[in-house]
């Protein structure tokens, strides 16, 4: 299998008086098609690590590879590049533009990433919609929608450019059991039977227990990884 991203002995502390240090010497390879479950105490460093594996954030030290390329030389812009091009985010909040419809906001990685035009941005843009049962929300605006139909709306916008990776943080935190099934399925079947990649921050064990490896975090450092 191929290792799409790279945790290399990574670390992130913020600076002070005191010095924080929210993920402590991490190396951690994540292959092509696999659906992994990062899980750990409440304030353990879940989170910390894997804005660092989506180059939200930068290690202090360390290094972060994506299809094998280190992306600590890389500048704000081709940063950003990598991200939209390549990845695919999903927040416990789903941070929908409240304005946009969801059409609207399935579309706008897409103009950011500029490789296709109008008419083929629009119709990915229904069809994804469509894939995850929301042909009659498209343009509906996030007020009109349930919580579990934003959760869906910002999947698909994690798909909109065909991202490899998709990374997502506590995705079911917010929602209630029924739509948190539906999410869980979404997110598995991305993994196995489309072969995304797929990383979970989730305190939920049932849903962890439903990846292919789970990696526990305590204190900033990997405690254990199971099957």
């Amino acid at each position: 299998m191929t290792a799409v991203l790279q945790a290399e002995r990574v670390t992130r502390e913020l600076p002070g008086e005191v010095v924080v240090t929210l993920v402590r010497d991490v190396s951690l390879e994540i292959q092509a098609g696999e659906f992994l479950a990062i899980n750990g105490p409440s304030g353990s460093g879940k989170s910390s690590l894997l804005y660092l594996l989506g180059l939200l954030d930068m290690p202090t030290s360390g290094e972060v590879r994506l299809n094998g390329e280190a992306m600590g030389h890389c500048g704000e812009d081709d940063l950003a590049r990598a991200r939209l091009a390549h990845m695919g985010f999903v927040f416990q909040s789903h941070f929908l533009l409240p304005e946009f419809t969801a059409l609207e906001n399935v579309m706008l990685p897409m103009r950011r990433l500029n490789r296709l035009g109008d008419a083929e941005i629009a119709n990915r843009a229904t069809a994804l919609l469509a894939s995850l049962g929301l042909d009659d929300e498209c343009q509906k605006v996030p007020k009109q929608l349930s919580g579990g139909q934003s959760q869906r709306v910002a999947i698909a916008r994690a798909l909109a450019n065909d991202p490899a990776v998709i990374l997502a943080d506590e995705p079911t935190g917010n929602l209630d059991t029924k739509a948190s099934e539906v999410v869980q399925s979404i997110l598995k079947g991305l993994a196995h039977k489309h072969g995304r990649t797929v990383v979970v921050v989730t305190h939920d064990p049932q849903f962890a227990a439903q990846a292919d490896r789970i990696v526990t975090i305590v204190d900033g450092r990997i405690a254990q990884t199971s099957a």
